[in-house]
């Protein structure tokens, strides 16, 4: 050991340490210390453990839809199952609607408050000027004996206590009975589901979502996940089989979760023989029900009822809509071991361009997806219209988008309808079957899957704008005062910031993973071994970034710890840059003695260049003395390390980390002979200084200038520090001059 240290003295003596002035941070520490610890639950690579468990939860369920009073009445039957290690002595149970009760917590507020100017539909969030009854109304709870369970409501959750408990391994059977007023969409922010009433024809389409009584998550890793609804955290919801029947106006069609059992009574023969056409149409959708007809269910209000009967299959949540209004069309997708129907639900406001468009848009995510985790098992896909915003469930989703009065939409809105509809055909994924807790991590879902949604869009619409690192640069210079990080439970985010920081933050972290610090191929595999590890399971943060580690042997800590737990930001300066070549006898006429001479031409050298005018500083390379060898016995061929570097040209760039958030360092050569060229440094230069690292290149060619992160794949929030020779970036007056011209 000794004769290491005195090597190691001998060595590095000669080199100049730039030694961190300023607080260590620990940038590179494990994270081990801020996500859970792996335990035989979940293991240390990301996958389920040996011990790895999860509840489970059987619905039949019947329903019926009344048009007149705008209420749904509905019983079910639960089935649970009890696969923990746990004795359970009550069991809780999510109620939804009761958020939109007057008393509940509401966002009106969170669009700024009361101003000197404000809309009617601002006020009626605000103040709920239009009141409007909400929320359940539990007729019965009974256990499978037909005796009352006691149940205590709390908000949006209720607890059911157990005449005894229910122990591992076991399974119960308990009834509800309920009815709700549903909602009016226009009258809430932020309203997921409810109907939206057509004034002109009298008609309504109803979205219903989060319309029965669920089982809350209970897991391993917090027990019953019993967090209230308050409307930006979604769903934590356990898997299950369905049997649901719904009962609607005769002259209604419904859209669902599962598949329908019931077609040849629900379906007229024309309905069915295009249904049957459509399963074999891969390159077109078929109609199933035109426009024409669309119009002519509207003018008549059936007073009698049809029951459509629906199963799925080991899904977590279940949704429907239906109206009298709705064309329908469908198209085929084969996968490799079955036959996806991609449908699309719309109202004739939709027209042209729901025809158009959305069961195409249906199906690129579908490929697209597929591809980039497992293919979709699903036996159908369903992308149904609504006014605005976009809501998933399993193999349904609502989404807005809809052209005006006269038919026309621009290329700005007909992009955004798209990706609506593929971010939440998508969403089967994330969350649907790679199931994370939204309730507490918005991102998991969002941000995973509107990674995907770009890059489906880039893909099969690359003539739409997709989501670059260059988007989220106005996010990252936003005021650090009320930024939050990445890792934020999803209703601590502030709504005007929610969408930057759980959609697109994670989406271009992970664009950074894949096209910058692991490279496509390896980071599509594991990406891909994490969805495979996790579906119809319960992934946690830590379980992702276990994964992708594990599935990559790479080091990524460093970029967990800054991008997703800090709000720090990119911002590399390129500081100095200085320039040597080898002094040459036979070249250089001055003192040999000299370590550093001289430059050919310009100022000191302690003083920072601004460009390479000044020409080289000269360095004179001696020979290696033998102590500095240590006890090896073999030398340095120093006539060949003088021939490597003769003439040659030395750079050495100081950068400095002035966002605090460490990155690879990307550089652009641009050489006096027109020529450049990419070279790429990785995060790991900064682990001995995290705020400035000094870096040596030895070039054949003389270089004309230097740019930092040339295709901006850091997302850099200030580029005019990046570049050497240094520009001078306008003043203010200068800028606006200029914008005066333009």
């Amino acid at each position: 050991m000794k004769a290491f240290f005195t090597l190691f003295i001998a060595v590095f003596s000669l080199t100049t340490f730039h030694a961190q002035t300023k607080p260590w941070q620990g940038k590179f520490e494990p994270i081990d210390d801020i996500i859970a610890p792996p335990n035989t639950y979940r293991t240390a690579s990301g996958a389920p453990g040996k011990d790895y468990w999860q509840q489970r939860a059987d619905y039949k369920i019947k329903a019926e839809l009344n048009e007149k009073t705008n209420t749904l009445i509905g019983e079910e039957t639960i089935t649970y199952y009890n696969n923990s290690p746990d004795n359970l002595s009550y069991l809780w149970i999510q109620l939804e609607q009761n958020v939109n009760k007057k008393e509940s917590e509401d966002f009106g507020d969170a669009s700024g408050g009361i101003r000197d100017s404000i809309s009617s539909q601002q006020m009626q969030y605000l103040t709920r000027a239009i009141d409007f009854p909400a929320g359940y109304t539990i007729k019965f709870i009974k256990n499978s004996s037909g005796k009352d369970l006691r149940a205590l409501v709390n908000n949006t959750m209720m607890k059911v206590m157990l005449d005894s408990p229910l122990k591992s391994g076991e399974s119960l059977k308990f009834t509800l009975g309920w009815s709700y007023p549903i909602t009016d969409r226009s009258l809430f922010m932020l309203s997921r589901e409810g109907y939206e009433y057509f004034p002109k024809d009298d008609n309504t389409v109803y979205l219903m979502g989060h319309w029965f009584p669920r089982m809350a998550v209970y897991n391993d890793t917090e027990g019953w996940q019993n967090q209230q609804f308050q409307r930006l955290g979604e769903f934590a919801l356990e898997f299950g089989d369905y049997e649901v029947e719904i009962t609607v106006p005769e002259d209604h069609i419904v859209a669902s979760t599962g598949e329908l059992q019931n077609s040849d009574l629900v379906l007229s023969k024309t309905q069915q023989e295009r249904l049957i056409a459509a399963r074999k149409s891969f390159d077109k959708p078929v109609m199933i029900i035109t426009q024409e007809e669309a119009r002519q269910n509207e003018k008549t209000k059936a007073i009698k009822k049809k029951t459509w009967i629906f199963h799925a299959k080991n899904v977590r949540d279940f949704s429907f809509a239906s109206s009298r209004k709705f064309l329908w069309d469908a198209q085929a997708l084969q996968l490799s071991d079955h036959v996806t129907m991609a449908m699309s639900f719309y109202p004739k406001e939709g027209l042209p361009v729901w025809k158009e468009e959305s069961t195409k848009a249906v199906i690129a995510a579908l490929e697209v997806y597929s591809e980039a985790t497992f293919e979709y098992p699903y036996p159908v896909a369903i992308s149904v219209n609504t006014s605005n915003i976009g809501m998933e469930f399993p193999m349904i989703s609502f989404n807005g988008g809809r052209p005006d009065k006269n038919g026309k939409m621009s290329e700005n809105a007909k992009a955004g309808m798209i990706g609506t509809i593929i971010h939440e055909v998508g969403h089967n994924w994330f969350p649907m079957i790679v199931s994370s807790d939204e309730r507490k991590w918005m991102w998991m879902d969002e941000g995973l899957n509107t990674f995907l949604h770009q890059r489906t869009m880039a893909e099969k619409y690359p003539q739409y704008h997709s989501t670059k690192p260059k988007d989220i640069v106005p996010f990252m210079q936003g005021d650090k005062n009320i930024l939050r990080p990445i890792m934020t439970t999803s209703d601590s985010e502030l709504l005007s910031q929610f969408g930057a920081n759980f959609y697109q933050k994670p989406t271009v972290g992970l664009q950074m993973l894949r096209n910058s610090i692991i490279g496509e191929e390896l980071f599509d595999q594991a990406f891909k071994e994490y969805a495979n590890r996790w579906k119809y399971k319960h992934p946690n943060p830590g379980d992702l970034f276990r994964t992708l580690e594990d599935a990559t042997a790479t080091d990524l800590d460093w970029f967990f710890r800054g991008w997703f737990f800090t709000t720090d930001n990119v911002d590399m300066e390129l500081a100095n840059v200085k320039w040597f070549k080898i002094y040459d006898k036979d070249v250089n006429m001055e003192d040999k003695s000299k370590k550093v001479a001289f430059r050919i031409k310009g100022e000191s050298t302690n003083k920072e260049a601004t460009d390479f005018s000044g020409g080289p500083e000269m360095i004179t390379m001696t020979k290696t003395p033998d102590e500095n060898y240590g006890g090896f016995l073999s030398r340095l061929d120093e006539p060949e390390v003088r021939k490597q570097v003769a003439n040659k040209n030395i750079y050495a760039l100081t950068i400095k980390n002035v966002g605090g958030l460490v990155m690879p360092i990307t550089i652009e050569w641009q050489y006096t002979d027109g020529s450049s060229e990419i070279e790429r440094l990785p995060a790991d230069v900064w682990r001995r200084n995290e705020y400035e690292t000094t870096q040596t290149f030895l070039k054949t060619k003389e270089v004309k200038a230097i740019k930092l992160d040339p295709n901006f794949e850091f997302a850099d929030t200030n580029m005019s520090n990046n570049t050497f020779p240094k520009q001078e970036s306008d003043s203010q007056f200068d800028s606006f001059k200029k914008k005066q011209k333009n």
